[in-house]
């Protein structure tokens, strides 16, 4: 990393060390894979992957991405009382007792991949819950403040989020989980993740405001309003090259401790896996924080909300797995995405060499 790029995350924080993966353990990984009783090349994504995942491990057999955790992070944000989505803030909590109780689309999708699940209160609106096996109690807040009128939360809100996130991950990963996943929950979060993308990535809200959880066309019109409203009120901390910054004008807390996990995954250096449209927004927080995470980041799916491909095409990040117009949020992209990553690994551990079956290799071409 650049003496910049260090200073960046180390201000959040400066223990943590994200090492980029090594061209030589890539390289490995690939001589592995053409060795296998297969044309080069012809497994596609999931040699990919496969090759990704061994390079993130530093070259470390067999690949294991099991057992995985799906961190689904709910949040309430203050710009709701703008009018920006059609639902009312109480379904964040209704939401959050549907996900606890395992009656969520990402419930029923990690059970049927053989994904562990747990829901993490980063600050929803109405107080604690009441214990749960699932739930963890990581509150930021009462939800954030409304980023039309000013910033979201403060800075060292921002920055305190993103350290209970890796906290999450070291503690998950010290007990043998060893691939983990992002998922969202909140009511005006497809906001709030917007502005963080015009704001990092200079984008435009006409362009990039999309329905969310099935706004009609006034309302979209009225939410790119209330984005470029809270871009300009927040000028002066909506600055590019200070995600942390950016982060805390117009983010919301169950961002800041998604773009934790992500970042104290590859800490881990284990694989993570980024949902949708608002997990990419966390994403782009955290590689921007810090650029080596994108070695260890998978990007799921591409989101059907309006203004996720082009936000990673201006990341310049690699196409998403999945194109499966899905738009739920919750990990549930991510937890499809998830067997692919097993996939990958089964053919690099488990797959004949040509040398081993006794197979000569010009006759798989």
């Amino acid at each position: 990393m650049t003496n910049m790029e260090s200073s960046l995350l180390a201000e959040v924080a400066p223990d943590i060390v994200i090492v980029p993966v090594s061209p030589a353990d890539t390289a490995a990984a690939q001589a592995h894979l053409d060795n296998l009783t297969k044309p080069q090349g012809s497994l596609g994504r999931l040699e990919e992957l496969a090759r990704r995942h061994y390079a993130m491990r530093g070259g470390e057999t067999p690949l294991r991405v099991s057992p995985a955790m799906m961190f689904t992070v709910a949040g309430d944000h203050g710009v709701a009382a703008q009018g920006v989505s059609p639902f009312p803030q109480i379904v964040t909590r209704q939401m959050v007792a549907n996900l606890l109780a395992g009656g969520a689309g990402v419930n029923v999708l990690c059970r049927a991949g053989g994904m562990d699940f747990r829901l993490v209160d980063a600050g929803c609106v109405g107080g604690p819950f009441p214990p749960h096996e699932k739930l963890l109690d990581h509150r930021l807040g009462d939800g954030t403040a409304d980023m039309s009128q000013g910033p979201a939360m403060a800075r060292e809100t921002a920055a305190e989020g993103l350290r209970r996130g890796m906290a999450l991950v070291a503690e998950q990963a010290a007990q043998g989980v060893r691939c983990f996943a992002t998922g969202e929950m909140g009511i005006a979060n497809t906001t709030a993740a917007t502005a963080i993308y015009c704001a990092l990535l200079d984008l435009d809200p006409d362009v990039m405001t999309g329905p969310g959880a099935g706004a009609g066309p006034e309302r979209v019109r009225h939410k790119a309003a209330v984005i470029r409203r809270a871009l300009s009120v927040n000028a002066a901390l909506c600055r590019k090259e200070d995600p942390l910054g950016v982060l805390a004008a117009v983010g919301g807390f169950e961002i800041a401790v998604m773009a934790g996990i992500m970042l104290g995954a590859a800490a881990q250096r284990l694989p993570v896996l980024v949902d949708g449209f608002i997990c990419s927004a966390a994403y782009a927080v955290a590689v921007r924080l810090c650029p080596a995470l994108a070695d260890y980041a998978v990007l799921s799916h591409a989101s059907a909300e309006l203004g996720h491909v082009p936000a990673l095409e201006t990341l310049e990040e690699g196409a998403p797995l999945l194109h499966l117009g899905m738009r739920l949020g919750e990990g549930t992209g991510a937890a499809v995405a998830y067997h692919l990553l097993r996939c990958a690994a089964a053919v690099f551990n488990e797959m004949a060499t040509f040398d081993g079956a006794g197979v000569t290799g010009d006759t798989c071409g």
